[in-house]
């Protein structure tokens, strides 16, 4: 997969746009330093979370015995319904709301770095299973495994600046604007799920190996 595929993809999934408005939401009572803080804080988190998928990732598919091919046709299947939640279903900003509003009963509640900065906005479900798609975690595939985390560590800092730029993102595209966003990213992720399964269907049919 080439470099432009690969940051097309951590984009769409990790959606950094798309978390403005949650920043805002869970950050308004916050001084700057602490927002800057929090920033930092989900980004960093985040990376870890998604570095572990990098590293462990495969080796917990071949573990249970399950070929690549057919991890990238489930993992394909699963994107694609995941795009389908942010096309027809809530946009992610008012998704990762409602989580945060779910949370705020609860006596002990996490840093809003963590939830739902982190997880599930920055390393959402989607974004840890791409992150094993991307790459063979093979020990052959080491500089390929480096190129997926360096593209995925571009993405995060994209979003980090995002966050730190919430205020004048937000006041210029609204709320409704990144709804929209977030939408579209749906349709470009659904084209990049479709892509997984049709490519692991024809290596199936290429080489008879599942």
């Amino acid at each position: 997969m080439d470099l432009f595929e690969r940051f097309v993809t951590l984009w769409v999934v990790i959606d950094p746009i798309g978390t403005i408005p949650v920043f805002i939401a869970v950050t308004a009572a916050m001084t700057a330093p602490e927002r800057r803080k929090t920033a930092l804080m989900a980004a960093a988190v985040s990376a870890g979370v998604l570095l572990f998928f990098l590293v462990f990732g495969q080796l917990l598919i071949d573990g249970l015995g399950i070929s690549l091919l057919s991890f990238q046709i489930a993992g394909g299947v699963v994107l694609f319904l995941f795009a389908l939640t942010m096309i027809f279903g809530e946009s992610k900003p008012e998704s990762d709301k409602h989580a945060a509003d779910a949370d705020a009963d609860l006596d002990e509640k996490p840093s809003p770095a963590v939830f739902p900065l982190a997880v599930p906005s920055l390393a959402s479900p989607g974004a840890m299973l791409a992150i094993v798609l991307l790459t063979d975690n093979n020990t052959v595939a080491i500089p390929d495994q480096l190129l997926t985390g360096a593209v995925m560590l571009v993405v995060l800092l994209c979003a980090y600046l995002c966050m730190l730029a919430a205020g004048p993102i937000i006041r210029l595209i609204g709320n409704s604007g990144a709804a929209i966003v977030s939408r579209v990213m749906g349709m470009i992720l659904a084209s990049v799920a479709a892509d997984l399964v049709i490519g692991a269907v024809l290596e199936i049919g290429k080489t008879g190996l599942v």
